[in-house]
């Protein structure tokens, strides 16, 4: 490898910046994180800025595959550190006001990255969530993915798809209405905090999922409608201190409390139900909220 000429790296770097919203997103869809996307990106970046890249043709594809390899490389030394795999893993939730998304968080967002579907692919094996995230979201060849993983294409083809039916599975669509996915979790937080019961079952669907992850990676897994609403009963005394928020593009909700982020809160809602609640309350990664700017 050769360094660069300075006007050579300029150039590339100009380029770069002008992929890395796309290379964020790939990264984030991979990792879960958004420290260790943008950690992923910059990694890349010095990858690129050391090597001889004379014969890129497709640059696109060539720094997605770079952020790819990167990290899935991070994947694996995630799963290698972890002694006991956790019940359910959060990952950072991207919070927005209601009003809208700033152009890096759309892009972030774009193709549909709910929590809910961030909680599935973090129970796929790294092989897994690469050929699924690689191929079904920003349509990378099947050749391609191969290559990355030592597989063929056939077998990451097969990766993919057994991703793709454990995603539909556990992580369907939600409602495209957000009028409507707010009115439902409206709902919830009204009968939260009135303690009716009823109502609570009332706006959930009976095969409901509430996943949890609290301080220290302390995870809660709640199933069935009438689990969930009495575990939502105790949300009775934070009712005056919610914020209704965009969760990853979707209808959620931010708990504030003496100027702190005590707990956020994503909501898929379809036909008109509540199937799955992802909350995070660690308060060490909750404290890079920026809350002026969910005001």
């Amino acid at each position: 490898m050769t360094d660069m000429y300075d006007d050579e790296r300029e150039w590339w770097q100009e380029r770069f910046e002008e992929h890395r919203p796309r290379l964020r997103a790939v990264a984030y869809r991979m990792l879960g994180s958004l420290s260790e996307a943008d950690d992923a990106v910059q990694d890349a970046w010095l990858r690129v800025s050391r090597t001889d890249t004379s014969a890129v043709e497709n640059l696109a594809a060539w720094l997605t595959t770079v952020v790819a390899r990167v990290s899935l490389n991070m994947l694996r030394a995630r799963d290698t550190r972890r002694e006991e795999p956790l019940d359910v893993h959060v990952p950072d939730p991207v919070v927005t006001p209601e009003s809208g998304t700033d152009p890096e968080h759309e892009a972030l967002l774009a193709d549909s990255v709910g929590l809910a579907m961030l909680v599935v692919l973090e129970q796929l094996s790294p092989a897994e969530r690469l050929a699924f995230v690689l191929h079904d979201t920003f349509g990378m060849p099947f050749a391609d993915i191969a290559a990355m993983i030592d597989r063929t294409p056939d077998a990451a083809r097969q990766l993919a798809s057994r991703a793709r039916r454990r995603v539909r599975g556990a992580a369907p669509a939600p409602d495209p209405d957000l009028a409507r996915q707010r009115e439902v979790v409206d709902a919830f937080f009204a009968a939260a905090r009135d303690g009716d019961f009823d109502a609570l079952v009332g706006v959930l669907h009976p095969d409901v999922l509430l996943r949890a992850e609290g301080a220290g990676g302390r995870s809660t897994v709640l199933a069935g409608a009438r689990d969930v609403a009495a575990s939502a009963a105790t949300y009775r005394e934070l009712a005056p201190f919610v914020r209704p928020v965009l969760v990853n593009g979707t209808a959620g909700a931010l708990v504030v409390a003496k100027g702190k982020a005590v707990s956020v809160m994503g909501f898929t809602v379809v036909e008109g139900k509540i199937v799955a609640i992802d909350a995070l309350s660690d308060p060490e990664r909750l404290a890079s909220i920026d809350l002026g700017d969910l005001s």
